[in-house]
C-alpha cells in the first residue's frame, strides 16, 4: 500500500508563520506535524512507501527536512513545480499527481498534512480490508459551528456513505471527515476521471460527492485527540509557545 500525503498548499490562512515555511513541518510539541503523521503511517505493515507532494517553493525544506529523518519505510518528496497559491493544483490535483509520478497501481492511503490526532490508524485499515472497499475517517467534531467548515457524511447502519457535503451550512451532525482516505486502486480510475470531467481539482470533500454515488465507501469512527490545524488559533494551543 502506498501513502500519498498532499502537502503542497500554501497555508494562507496561517499567515506569517507560514509565507516561508511548510504547514507539514511546523512544530507541535517540540517536532514537525509531519513525523507524527508517518509515525502513525509506518505503524500499518502493508505500507511499503509514503509519497508527500509538496510544491517548489518549499521542496527544498522537504528535502533537508527528509536528510535528517529516519525512519525504516522508504520515503519520496515530490515537487508538483508550482510556486504560488494561483497556480496550486489542488488536493486531488496533488493526490493525482502522485499517482501519476509513482504510476501507483495498489490501494493507497491519503492522509492530509495539517491534523493532528492521537489514535492509531490500524483498525481503519482492517476495517478497510474486510469491506473491500474505499473508507473514509470519521471524526465527531462535537459542534456544528466546526462542521459546518468540513465534510459532512451520513451513513446507514452498516456504515456506508449515503449522502456526503462539503462544508454543508446544515450539516446532519457532527460528524466529520477528517483528511484520512482508505482507497482501493479501483478509484485511480475514478479520479482520473473526475478530474477529466473538469470537475474541481480543490478539496478533495467534492470528488468524495461525487464517488459516493458510483461506488461504495464506508466511514470509520475515530475515537480519540483530533485537531485541524488550519487556522493560527488551532496552531496556537499545541505550538511550543501554546
Amino acid at each position: 500500500m502506498k501513502v500519498i500525503i498532499p502537502a503542497a498548499g500554501y497555508g494562507t490562512r496561517m499567515y506569517p508563520l507560514t509565507i516561508s515555511k511548510p504547514k507539514a513541518l511546523l512544530e507541535v510539541r517540540g517536532k514537525p506535524l509531519l513525523e507524527y503523521l508517518i509515525e502513525k503511517i509506518a505503524a500499518i505493515k502493508e505500507v511499503n512507501e509514503i509519497i508527500v507532494v509538496t510544491n517548489d517553493l518549499f521542496h527544498a525544506q522537504f528535502i533537508q527536512w527528509s536528510v535528517s529523518f529516519r525512519q525504516k519505510i522508504p520515503l519520496t518528496i515530490l515537487n508538483n513545480h508550482t510556486s504560488s497559491p494561483p497556480q496550486r493544483l489542488g488536493t486531488v490535483g496533488d493526490i493525482f499527481f502522485a499517482l501519476q509520478q509513482k504510476e501507483i497501481n495498489e490501494d493507497f492511503l491519503v492522509v492530509h498534512s495539517d491534523n493532528f490526532f492521537s489514535f492509531s490508524l490500524e483498525p481503519a485499515h482492517a476495517y478497510f480490508q474486510e469491506k473491500k472497499s474505499s473508507v473514509l475517517g470519521i471524526y465527531d467534531v462535537g459542534d456544528y459551528a466546526a462542521a459546518r467548515r468540513m465534510g459532512s457524511p451520513r451513513m446507514d447502519q452498516e456504515n456506508k456513505i449515503i449522502w456526503f457535503r462539503e462544508k454543508d451550512p446544515f450539516p446532519p451532525s457532527t460528524l466529520c471527515t477528517l483528511g484520512i482516505y482508505f482507497f482501493s486502486r479501483k478509484i485511480i480510475s475514478l479520479i482520473e476521471q473526475y478530474l477529466q470531467e473538469k470537475n474541481s481539482s480543490d478539496r478533495t470533500g467534492d470528488f468524495i460527492k461525487w464517488l459516493y454515488t458510483r461506488e461504495d465507501i464506508f466511514g470509520y469512527v475515530f475515537q480519540g485527540e483530533c485537531l485541524d490545524l488550519g487556522s493560527l488559533e488551532a496552531y496556537g494551543g499545541l505550538s511550543p509557545a501554546g
